[in-house]
């Protein structure tokens, strides 16, 4: 017999306490580790409400695909410190070829539709971080300016680790950097700024017809993007 076994809820209660700045998780009064052995903490008590709710909601075996938070969260520690930096690299790569940059040059209503929806974005990230970003057309490169990346760089590198852990997912996910700044700051909706990357492949549904395939796997990375977004907003939250 194959396939992986989830394990048993091994635990009662859920409950939340305060050690050293941040919120722990604790399970029969037990603290939450990562699989990495690392204590389970959050850096506000939303986001440790939030996770502790994803673990009082399980059944009697526990199914990690419905705890996205603590996924994200458990993930962020156990990259830690050390991590954080190639996170912010990776975002800064993005930025460097960035989905919202690159246009294609026919046919003349995709042009347009990339125009309406793309533009906004880089509107955003030269007011939100004095970051103008170069536009190119068809597979001609664009360098973008340095002094853009760094001004990123600068509203980035004073972000705790789990921050940037989860603009790195969101980066992925949709293929732009500028699109995850955009969720981080609330510029606009998660179900917009998700859509928003999905530009192209609509524009194909639209000619060719729906690939369900590829409908499966937008509406899981649609359903991972959400998560992100809420979990940005709870780190941020302070109540």
């Amino acid at each position: 017999m194959t396939g992986n076994v989830s394990p048993k809820r091994f635990y009662k209660d859920v409950a939340t306490d305060q050690l050293d700045g941040r919120y722990r998780i604790l399970l029969d009064s037990r603290p939450a580790r990562t699989r990495g052995k690392n204590l389970l903490t959050a850096p506000t008590q939303a986001l440790a409400d939030a996770i502790a709710g994803e673990w009082d909601a399980q059944s009697e075996t526990i199914d990690q695909i419905s705890m996205p938070l603590t996924g994200v969260m458990a993930a962020a520690i156990d990259g830690g410190e050390s991590a954080a930096q190639t996170w912010l690299d990776e975002i800064l790569n993005y930025l460097g070829s960035d989905l919202v940059c690159y246009r294609a040059d026919e046919p003349a209503e995709l042009v347009e539709r990339q125009a309406a929806v793309w533009d906004p974005y880089l509107d955003f990230a030269r007011a939100e971080f004095g970051a103008p970003l170069m536009k190119t057309q068809g597979i001609i490169a664009v360098s973008q300016p340095q002094l853009s990346i760094d001004a990123v760089r600068s509203h980035l590198a004073e972000q705790p680790p789990e921050t940037l852990f989860a603009l790195r997912l969101a980066t992925a996910i949709t293929g732009s950097a500028v699109l995850a700044l955009a969720l981080w700051r609330n510029a606009y909706g998660p179900e917009e700024i998700f859509e928003a990357s999905l530009v192209d492949e609509r524009f194909q549904e639209q000619r060719w017809g729906v690939d369900e395939e590829a409908m499966a796997r937008q509406s899981r990375l649609g359903a991972e993007f959400a998560s992100i977004a809420r979990f940005l907003n709870l780190v941020a939250a302070d109540y």
